[in-house]
């Protein structure tokens, strides 16, 4: 039995060159994801409320520009986005060991070059996971989602342990420049994909942007599946963010971890993650679609409790079993929820609903820092931390009283217009509908 096929995708020559490109860019985030936060805690000796507050800048362009990136993405070819986002967050993230290479680095600073990262992160984000349908045939969607998500497990792996080696032999704010350069890399080979995209031909002049980008997110909130995904989402995001947007200094000043320790802890969290990415469509074919994502929340959740449990004189094992399991849940349910929205939404919705669902899941992140800070600078670090991750157990309801568990195989079609107009009459066409048989 192969793991890895030669024929399929691995002969796809433009998918293997976006897969490459994931593959630099994960690598050089996880690296950033350590990096940037121990810039604050052990360059500029921030305070935990000051390091959430740095979690809540990062993603709080997903609460404020997620709907009209969605409109964008639907008007205009997604690759030269996806591009022009990688070469801008390059010059972002290249900003913070300039700075500090002038001895001029501030909290100032990185609250500014995390904001506009995160920013085109957004339009990045929404154009990619709407790009992958035009790139790759619907029947591929698993396997190419699989795929990828194979390569962001493997950077989980090797990445943390490369930033704590990184920030241990540069210092944290130039460990950051390898994220930086793995932008422009990725930028390289997304630009060098040959597929043409095909813009649809309008038969009338399209509706204002805001009926578009409201017309988005009330297909996604009257849907009988994208509701409560989304609901589900939205709620772990919330109250995992509650507990783990003050992990590093959780990890620094409670657990006593330095910073390679705290590297080669996630390093060897991750396997988890790499065995629901190599295992998930047959692990969806067993079970079936909604059960899959099911069982993706319950363990992705609960098993965050033994970080808090973890105690400061042997922490290391405790956490690399919640994160393990906690990362085997949270890809099997990415994968899962992601195809099933690539396979299920027209290809002229796809970039409105990806936003819109980035507004509902990621929006509350932000807010979900911002409580954590607010809840560690008064009743403390650990305290947080068992609110939070108890709470985020909370995020397989909306999937159990909902249609979703009962999902059973993944849509070869995409759902008709006729139903799109019973949830949405007011969805412009963007493309004519083909001529009826005689």
């Amino acid at each position: 039995m192969r793991l890895w096929p030669s024929g399929g995708l691995w002969r796809h020559h433009d998918f293997l060159k976006l897969w490459t490109a994931q593959g630099v860019s994960e690598f050089g985030s996880q690296i950033s994801q350590i990096a940037i936060p121990l810039v604050a805690v052990i360059g500029l000796h921030a305070s935990a409320f000051e390091v959430a507050a740095l979690e809540t800048v990062l993603f709080l362009p997903f609460l404020l520009f997620s709907l009209p990136a969605g409109v964008w993405v639907d008007r205009l070819r997604r690759r030269p986005i996806l591009v022009a986002a990688d070469a801008g967050r390059a010059l972002a993230l290249a900003s913070i060991p300039i700075a500090a290479a002038m001895h001029s680095l501030t909290m100032a600073q990185l609250y500014v070059a995390g904001f506009v990262a995160g920013t085109l992160t957004v339009f990045f984000d929404v154009s990619y996971q709407s790009y992958l349908p035009s790139l790759v045939q619907r029947g591929d969607l698993v396997d190419a989602n699989s795929k990828l998500e194979v390569t962001r497990s493997a950077a989980q792996i090797g990445g943390p342990g490369l930033a704590g080696l990184l920030v241990r032999a540069v210092g944290a704010s130039y460990a950051v420049l390898a994220d930086a350069l793995s932008f422009v890399w990725s930028a390289a080979f997304l630009f060098s994909i040959r597929k043409q995209e095909v813009l649809p031909e309008l038969k009338e002049e399209r509706p204002p942007v805001r009926r578009e980008l409201v017309d988005g997110l009330k297909y996604l909130v009257r849907h009988r599946y994208w509701r409560p995904i989304s609901i589900s989402t939205a709620t772990f995001n919330f109250f995992n963010n509650v507990a783990f947007s003050i992990l590093i200094v959780y990890a620094v000043r409670r657990l006593d971890m330095s910073p390679l320790e705290i590297g080669l802890t996630f390093s060897l969290s991750n396997g988890g993650a790499l065995i629901a990415a190599i295992f998930a469509k047959r692990i969806g074919t067993r079970l079936g679609v909604g059960q899959t994502m099911v069982l993706g929340s319950i363990v992705d959740s609960a098993s965050l409790v033994l970080v808090p449990l973890a105690p400061a004189s042997l922490p290391i094992p405790f956490l690399v079993l919640a994160f393990s399991l906690s990362g085997f849940g949270v890809v099997l349910y990415n994968v899962t929820a992601i195809s099933l929205t690539q396979a299920l939404v027209p290809e002229r919705l796809l970039g409105r609903v990806n936003a819109s669902r980035r507004f509902i899941v990621w929006g509350t992140i932000p807010l979900g820092a911002l409580l954590g800070g607010v809840l560690a600078s008064t009743i403390g670090m650990r305290p947080t931390m068992f609110i939070g991750t108890l709470a985020s157990t909370l995020g397989v309801v909306p999937l159990l009283v909902s249609p979703v568990h009962s999902i059973t195989t993944m849509p070869e079609q995409p759902e008709a217009s006729a139903v799109i107009d019973a949830l949405l009459p007011a969805v412009p066409r963007i493309a004519p509908e083909p001529p009826a048989a005689a």
